[in-house]
């Protein structure tokens, strides 16, 4: 049994497609099924450690991106997709896999159209609440369609609405729990004073850096402050932050970092009080697996046609609120912040209205769907 996996371009790709590899190495075990070889087309791996660790094989595939502005490189990246594909349908020739199960973005193209070419049969899963064009390009074809959110399904091709199942986000099994336990003393954090994580998405957030530093002498008066602001960015945020703070007495309760592992990502989301973030599908199911109140700032409609649904989705539930991006302003940010985390009775009902947002089995309900279509194709 082989099984290809392909998406990617963000972590909001990715990383559904380890959630999903570590639940079919569980059914695997569970089930007594010889194991499948897995591989991950896309034309970068991401985290080649995730890969490793899941006993997944990585295959450089080209892939060129479709802008949503006017621009040359939309011309030539359309001639990096044509060879992606001439790739790719050799890749799957060769590999000739059961199923193909693609997460979307413009990593996924060259490999579906591939595997449309070659009749390999089709899974996707969609995150977002407003479908990308890579998925709906796929839908078409696929066997089977996950959704996320109810609203996603209605943007799909009606004659593909009998395939369509609501799954929720695939989750990794590390992210689905959080450590409250030794959290503090594993991050460095004061006693007795609320905790604010602030997370910009894998990839950093500028404008939300550029708040948080404004407004950080105000944030570390009231609380510990745990701020991912992306690998790109971190050198420059640390710098301004200890010109900013200075010799501020409440210095010691920022700590900026430039990527949360797994296991840094459970401790620092057990000690928080309150989750400032992005509003990718990932990111919205994790806070809502962790039941944390939330502030939910979407990358503007104009850059990405899906956060600003999402946030909006999941701000429906009461677990959130919701800052557009051109009214986020650093008092506003850290007025917000203190009214939710001095305010336990709103806090409760914040982080009650996450309950029941994010379904934890998801990528297990992903993983048997995956196997069965293999399963059924490896037997033809």
């Amino acid at each position: 049994m082989t099984i290809v996996f392909t998406g990617g371009g963000s972590g909001g790709h990715f990383y559904p497609i380890i959630a999903i590899a570590e639940a079919i190495n569980d059914l695997v075990r569970e089930e007594r099924l010889v194991a499948p070889a897995m591989y991950y087309l896309a034309p970068r791996p991401f985290d080649e450690k995730a890969l490793f660790e899941n006993g997944i094989s990585y295959i450089h595939t080209p892939a060129g991106k479709m802008r949503r502005y006017a621009s040359i490189r939309n011309v030539t990246d359309l001639f990096v997709t044509f060879v992606g594909t001439l790739s790719a349908i050799i890749t799957l020739f060769r590999l000739y896999p059961d199923v193909v199960m693609s997460k979307g973005g413009y990593a996924s193209v060259p490999t579906i159209l591939a595997a449309r070419l070659l009749g390999i049969p089709v899974m996707i899963h969609e995150s977002d609440a407003k479908p990308g064009r890579a998925n709906l390009l796929a839908a078409k074809f696929a066997m089977k369609i996950a959704i996320s959110f109810e609203s996603a399904a209605k943007f799909f091709p009606k004659r593909a609405q009998d395939k369509i199942a609501r799954t929720g986000i695939p989750i990794r099994k590390a992210l689905t729990r959080v450590e409250a336990e030794g959290a503090r003393q594993y991050l460095g954090l004061e006693r007795d004073i609320p905790t604010v994580l602030i997370l910009g998405g894998s990839q950093g957030a500028v404008k939300i850096n550029e708040a948080v530093l404004t407004a950080i002498q105000n944030l570390v008066a009231f609380a510990n402050v745990i701020h991912q602001t992306g690998q790109a960015n971190f050198k420059d945020v640390q710098a301004v932050a200890q010109v900013v703070l200075g010799k501020d007495s409440h210095a010691s309760r920022y700590h900026p970092v430039d990527f949360l592992s797994e296991i840094s990502l459970q401790r620092a989301a057990g000690a928080a009080n309150i989750v400032v973030s992005r509003a990718g599908a990932n990111s919205i199911a994790e806070i809502g697996l962790w039941k944390k109140p939330a502030i939910i700032i979407p990358i503007p409609e104009s850059v990405s046609h899906d956060q600003r649904s999402n946030a909006y989705a999941y701000a429906r539930t009461g677990a959130a609120i919701v800052i557009e991006e051109e009214n986020l302003t650093p008092h506003l940010l850290a007025s917000e912040i203190q009214r939710i985390v001095n305010d336990p009775a709103l806090g409760k009902r914040m982080a009650d209205g996450a309950a029941g947002f994010t379904d934890p089995d998801a990528a297990r309900i992903l993983a048997q769907a995956v196997l069965a279509i293999a399963l059924s194709h490896e037997s033809r």
